[in-house]
This record gives structure tokens, C-alpha cells and sequence, in this order.
């Protein structure tokens, strides 16, 4: 037995992580015109699978990898000194406003406060009518110490190839929580994917 448990988990390493069903996020890409000019906004890690995702389009993407800023973001500021914090975690304001937005599971490493400040940051370089994309962890109680790192497949699926296995507590925001702290955007749909995390496409 165990040495069947053992050649299982080699298997498993061997095949990687697992590709998930994103049908919002498919949607986003399929909404993508293919003859405008468009601006995408990712709040992530440098992927470019998401840059080539992106490049038989005519878009521009800007990295913002709010990961590095995420200490900062979550400390006890006052308003002003965490508007400059997200303000600096961010691109400069651009010539182009934003069309598209990568969150990711960015939302769930920041508390409420910072959520807020952060896409009310995002919202100053959008145009109205702008998309977000998010992943919540919702049904699991724990998740990641730190965000993934999200891999867009040829079928549209995403792929965590993040290699973080240490867990901590996951704020598993509602989507009245989300409104809350997104007043500037309404829920545009909102999905539960089978591995239990909460898809959501958001409208500026």
C-alpha cells in the first residue's frame, strides 16, 4: 500500500500541478476585440503565457506584481499614507485607460482596507465599462501563504504553478463582502469552480 501511495504522489509531481476550468476568465479572452486597441492591466507575476495570450491582440500589458507591495499594503496606515502605498504598487497613470484588469487571487492576500484602496487605485486608470477578473478562496478555509502564480492553457483553463505548499488562513470574502470593499464595481458574474475557489468577473 504504501508503495502504491508513494508511485501515486511521484505521478502526480511528475505531472504537475493540475489545470482548472476558468470559464469567466475564458469569457474575458474571448470578449477581447480582436481589431481595437485594448489595455491590460495584471496585477501578477510576469507570465508570458499571459503576455502571448494577449499579443494576437492589439493590447498592451502593463505588470504591476502587487505581490512585492503586499506587507506594505496590509499594515495600519492612515488614508493617505496607504492611498501612496497603492498608488506606488501600481503603474503610473497611463495616456490609455484600462481596459481589462488581472486580478487573480491577488484580493485574497490583502484585508479589507487595502482591497479597497487598492481597486479604488485601479479604478483611477480605467475606463468605465472595465472588466476585472478575480479568484476568491471561498470554500476551503485555508489557503497559500502566499498568491499564486496563474498559467493560462491553450483551452482556456489556468494551471497554479506556484510551488508554495505552507497554508495559512483564507479571509474567504462574500460577495457582499466584495462590494464592500469594490463600490466602484458591480458583480458582473460570479461562479463557483470545482476547486472550490470563486470566480468573478467585476464591471467598473
Amino acid at each position: 500500500m504504501i508503495g502504491s501511495l508513494a508511485r501515486s504522489a511521484a505521478r502526480t509531481e511528475l505531472a504537475g500541478p493540475a489545470p482548472f476550468n476558468a470559464p469567466l476568465f475564458r469569457t474575458l479572452i474571448e470578449g477581447v476585440p480582436e481589431d481595437e486597441r485594448c489595455v491590460v492591466l495584471d496585477l501578477g507575476k510576469v507570465c508570458p503565457q499571459v503576455i502571448t495570450l494577449f499579443g494576437g491582440h492589439r493590447c498592451r500589458v502593463e505588470i504591476a506584481e502587487v505581490a512585492q507591495e503586499l506587507e506594505l499594503l496590509n499594515r495600519d496606515l492612515d488614508r493617505e499614507a496607504l492611498q501612496h502605498v497603492a498608488e506606488g504598487a501600481l503603474p503610473a497613470l497611463l495616456s490609455e485607460p484600462v481596459d481589462l484588469v488581472l486580478c487573480w487571487d491577488t484580493p485574497n492576500y490583502l484585508n479589507r482596507e487595502a482591497l479597497r484602496m487598492l481597486m479604488a487605485q485601479v479604478a483611477e486608470r480605467a475606463r468605465p465599462g472595465t472588466l476585472a477578473h478575480a479568484l476568491i478562496y471561498y470554500a476551503e478555509p485555508q489557503m497559500p501563504v502566499e498568491p499564486g502564480h496563474y498559467v493560462p492553457d491553450a483551452d482556456g483553463s489556468l494551471v497554479n504553478v506556484a510551488a508554495c505548499t505552507e497554508l495559512r488562513p483564507a479571509p474567504r470574502y462574500t460577495p457582499e463582502d466584495l462590494r464592500l470593499c469594490l463600490p466602484a464595481y458591480t458583480i458582473e458574474r460570479a461562479m463557483l469552480l470545482g476547486n472550490g475557489m470563486q470566480e468573478f468577473l467585476f464591471r467598473l
